[in-house]
């Protein structure tokens, strides 16, 4: 950590007041929540569905063809994403649900024109319950998570800290997902469950260090920034790493492109920049107040004893 980090640590800690640490994350959650809200109107799901989740068709084959000229050469289809599929030539499409007739001008243009051709179809009722167990997964998770932060620090306000700055986190992510046009598929669900571990790390560490350590406030917010946002920008700098591998040509030419691990590199990302405005904004906001509002009270309590006169 160089000396200009800590100065700017110091500077942000002593000149920031309790209004801005607030004002600017909830400007950040209300802009994802607009997001998901204006999805859910579009498209009657906060995230745009992946074939596993709304039905479909995925078709893999032969081509020397890109990823975008195959989006180009099936935009009368639905067409959900291209993509390489385990290198050597073979791509993948994914579409999503289409009448009869689409799907059998579909079926004849590809055995037509492409080699080694699979279809593998997903069904609506499959479908179904793959959201239903995606969600249940991913509400279970955060109600764990929550359960075990109250039972760590038993106290309402530090633990409902954590919790909100972990689900503005997944709020973000998932608004991000929409602007980016990353699909809720099994990969980017996976990556929203790992989110919430990674959420609420610093989360904890944090409220750890300002709750249980002696010390001044300031200089303890400072100790657990110094961690924490090494922390973070360590795993930043390996899912950037990851991203650019995974994009394949999109950025060096000789990478094979793996979306999946692209898509799950993505959310993460996001997910871990909205952390750094949480964490130490949100949460540092609210327990600069809370820990305020206790010495507060206290003061008021330990009022000096009158002495007895005595006859």
């Amino acid at each position: 950590m160089t000396l200009s980090i800590e100065k700017t640590i110091e500077a942000y800690v002593k000149n920031t007041s309790l209004k801005q640490m607030i004002t600017i994350p909830a400007i950040f959650l209300l802009l994802s929540l607009s997001i998901l809200g204006y999805t859910f109107l579009t498209t009657g799901s906060p995230v745009e569905l992946g074939v596993e989740f709304k039905g479909g068709t995925a078709i893999i084959f032969d081509s020397a063809k890109t990823p975008d000229e195959l989006k180009a050469e099936f935009q009368g289809y639905p067409v959900i994403q291209a993509r390489e599929y385990g290198g050597s030539g073979r791509k993948m499409i994914q579409l999503g649900p289409m009448t009869d007739s689409l799907q059998e001008a579909l079926t004849k243009k590809i055995n037509s024109e492409y080699t080694n051709v699979e279809i593998r179809q997903m069904g609506e009722i499959v479908s179904k319950s793959l959201q239903e167990q995606a969600l249940r997964a991913i509400i279970l998770s955060f109600v764990g998570m929550a359960i075990v932060v109250f039972i760590i620090f038993r106290t309402f306000v530090p633990s409902a800290a954590v919790v909100i700055s972990a689900l503005a986190d997944i709020v973000f992510a998932a608004a991000m997902m929409d602007v980016f046009g990353v699909v809720l598929s099994l990969g980017t669900v996976a990556a929203l469950l790992m989110l919430i571990g990674y959420s609420v790390d610093t989360d904890i560490l944090l409220t750890t260090r300002l709750l249980k350590r002696k010390g001044e406030l300031n200089d303890k917010i400072k100790d657990a920034m110094k961690t924490g946002l090494t922390m973070t920008t360590t795993t930043l700098a390996a899912l950037v790493a990851l991203f650019i591998v995974s994009s394949g040509s999109y950025i060096i030419s000789s990478f094979t492109r793996i979306d999946i691990i692209r898509d799950i590199s993505v959310v993460l990302i996001f997910g871990l920049i909205a952390d750094m405005v949480n964490t130490w904004m949100t949460n540092v906001g609210i327990l600069k107040w809370y820990i305020g509002r206790g010495a507060a009270l206290e003061k008021k309590v330990e009022k000096p004893k009158k002495k007895r006169h005595t006859a």
